[in-house]
């Protein structure tokens, strides 16, 4: 209305102005009569300074539209003069129960949803009731299954939510292979291992930036990565390729440049999980975790990519459910609720960002707090905060969190200065993103902001510079294509299918056969050898699977075994249960040492994931690492397999028994001739 209002004053303005021409007209034919000239003079003076303030006036509304109805300004991460005045101005009209929101973090969970959908209703709800100042966006869990939303869903529910809150909302996620995670459509990443093998800090700059303005487009400010943990130990059953390596030096320089091009497009980053969680045994979502090392090992291993992340300007530092004796020797507190932990982090490294916890609803805290000792979620939360975190992030009990933080400041036990130090931070957050000034996402945006062809070809790039050989017996690699049709030398065009669809056999090891994993794998070798033999097998199969495997594996020339393992939270195998797995599993694995015993000689291991898996498997005689189950990841290993790109990639980590870190047989690309396969020769 404003502006249409204002339009009209700037007629008016237009239209008087033709009278008064007339009027000089008249005023210069008489050229004695100045006094005409004199009035024509004061009359638009008049009408400009009239014309002037109905538009300001008029405009008014527009220039104090509510800011969440703007669209957020995207640029660096950055905290301006408005955005702390804006800060610290909020932060005195919070009540006391408005601040303790502020510091929770839950679940939201992308989809489309009918603003009478009981779930929405729930979420928007519990926004209201408890204040809530962040919310960490995933998508809907059915079993294994992840169901996967698309950016218009994602970008239309923070738009939603941030419309019905109050304050504004900052969102967070997981994105540590970008967004491919938990949305469709977008720019897919490999596991971040695959870049300490690719060996380039550019590389994970570039993953920064994209993951970014990808990030942004679709409404998410905040992302719990880069991971800073240095994975040395194989049996880590949880980081794995989640980290960029072993190497101390590597991590930090890979972690450094992450951020530095995730804040450049305007992304918060967290350095995760200090005091370091890559030299554990134990899932900790399953169980508390242990880091054994002394102070001085700390210092040089665990500690050092954190340095490097706060030197870049990391934003937060998420605080791991894992016992660090050497810095916390009681035996009943992880490092997410010790003051030690914290305080060592803030005085001994520098951070003064916003600290968080990791999930509070997982085993490795939750076993501390027994429900028979009243509320469970209540005091975890309230250690949490009377150690130096900032913020809790996904409590198992809303209201039991919510009530135990509020409870303790108003019986003392944590001072309300604590509260307002947090959540000033929380606020500044917020402002440096733009928060302030405008919440909304243009979804008309969003088809030329996400997975640009510069983009996906980059995350192509990336996977086919990391994928590394490490074990080759001279005989099956490079794989050639048949001849023609998929058909044998031979070209009998009536000979059963039986008798050849076994020449090369493929047998895709997955955590359950209606997964996605391996389907970019089966449809590109499909495309190079038309009768391929392809089983998928899980544990729940394999036992049955068993026979038919082998039987067809005895008649192959080659062999193609893909592990698709990575490390997932609460995985577990046969009498791990309190740790955690990253290996093939029960009859998983006896598939494969039948594999390796019936044609070792014929058969090609790929590790879609764990490249420690080979350890497990000494009798390997080829194998290539890819560190992800990722669509590019399983694209790189068919390319490699038939020699259509060169093979560049160096192992980040040791595998025990089988290569040191850095190792990697280098090869050229070896373009198909049209040869055939016969016998593992060519």
């Amino acid at each position: 209305m404003g502006s249409i209002t204002g339009a009209r004053g700037v007629y008016a303005f237009v239209s008087g102005s033709q009278a008064d021409y007339l009027a000089l007209t008249r005023a210069r034919r008489s050229l004695t009569d100045f006094g005409s000239l004199f009035r024509y003079a004061l009359r638009m003076i008049r009408n400009l300074l009239i014309s002037a303030l109905a538009f300001l006036l008029f405009s008014l509304p527009v220039l104090a539209k509510d800011p969440k109805d703007k669209l957020q300004p995207v640029g660096p991460v950055a905290l301006d003069k408005d955005g702390e005045k804006w800060a610290e101005k909020t932060l005195k009209k919070l009540s006391l129960e408005e601040k303790i929101g502020q510091m929770i973090m839950i679940w939201s969970r992308a989809g489309f949803y009918n603003v009478g959908n009981p779930e929405y209703i729930k979420l928007r709800d519990n926004i209201r009731k408890y204040h809530i100042g962040a919310l960490a966006m995933t998508v809907q869990l059915d079993g294994n299954f992840l169901i996967k939303s698309d950016p218009y869903e994602v970008a239309a529910m923070t738009n939603g939510l941030q419309q019905g809150s109050e304050l504004p909302i900052i969102f967070a996620a997981d994105y540590e292979r970008g967004l491919g995670m938990r949305i469709n459509g977008v720019t897919n990443f490999p596991h971040p291992m695959a870049f300490g093998a690719a060996g380039t800090r550019d590389f994970s700059f570039a993953f920064g930036q994209i993951t970014a303005q990808e990030a942004r487009a679709v409404g998410i400010h905040w992302n719990f990565f880069p991971t800073a943990d240095v994975n040395s130990n194989p049996l880590n059953p949880i980081i794995n390729t989640r980290s960029f390596g072993e190497d101390p030096k590597q991590v930090g320089e890979l972690v450094a440049a992450y951020i530095v091009g995730a804040k450049s497009q305007g992304m918060l980053t967290t350095a995760k999980h200090f005091p370091g969680h890559g030299d554990t045994d134990i899932d900790t979502h399953l169980s508390m975790g242990l880091v054994t090392g002394n102070r001085a090992r700390l210092d040089s291993v665990e500690f050092a990519p954190f340095r490097d992340a706060i030197r870049a300007g990391v934003d937060s530092v998420m605080i791991a459910h894992v016992s660090a004796p050497a810095i916390d020797p009681d035996p009943n507190r992880v490092a997410s609720v010790s003051p030690a932990v914290v305080e060592l982090l803030k005085r001994d490294l520098g951070f003064n960002g916003v600290v968080v916890t990791d999930a509070l609803d997982m085993n490795g805290l939750l076993k501390l707090f027994p429900p028979e000792r009243g509320n469970p979620s209540g005091m975890a939360a309230v250690d949490a905060v009377k150690a130096g975190n900032d913020m809790v992030i996904i409590p198992a009990d809303l209201d039991g969190t919510y009530s135990g933080l509020l409870n303790a400041v108003k019986n003392g036990e944590i001072p309300e200065a604590r509260i307002d130090e947090a959540v000033l931070k929380l606020l500044r957050l917020k402002a440096s993103v733009g928060l302030n000034k405008g919440r909304l996402v243009d979804l008309n945006a969003l088809p030329r902001a996400v997975a640009t062809p510069e983009n996906v070809g980059m995350a192509q790039k990336i996977s086919d510079a990391a994928l590394t050989l490490v074990k080759d017996n001279g005989r099956i690699l490079p794989i050639r294509t048949p001849q023609a049709n998929g058909t044998s030398g031979s070209h009998l065009t009536y000979k059963p299918e039986e008798e050849i669809r076994n020449r090369v056999v493929a047998v895709i090891f997955v955590d359950d056969v209606r997964l996605d994993s391996g389907r970019v794998l089966e449809r590109q070798l499909r495309s190079r050898i038309r009768d391929a033999n392809i089983f998928y097998v899980d544990t729940r199969f394999a036992a049955g699977m068993k026979p038919l495997i082998l039987e067809a594996v005895r008649q192959a020339q080659v062999v193609i075994a893909a592990a698709a393992v990575i490390p997932s939270a609460g995985r577990t195998a046969k009498g791990q249960n309190a740790k955690g797995s990253v290996s093939l599993t029960g009859e998983l694995s006896a598939v494969m040492n039948g594999i390796l015993h019936t044609a070792a000689d014929r058969t090609v291991v790929i590790a879609l994931g764990n490249p420690y898996l080979a350890a497990e498997y000494p009798q390997i005689q080829n194998y290539i690492c890819a560190y992800s189950n990722a669509p590019v990841s399983e694209m790189s290993a068919i390319k490699a397999l038939f020699g259509e790109m060169p093979i560049r990639g160096h192992l980040p980590v040791t595998i025990p028994s089988i290569a040191q870190r850095g190792q990697g047989l280098e090869r050229f690309a070896q373009p198909p001739t049209g040869g055939t396969i016969s016998n593992g020769k060519r």
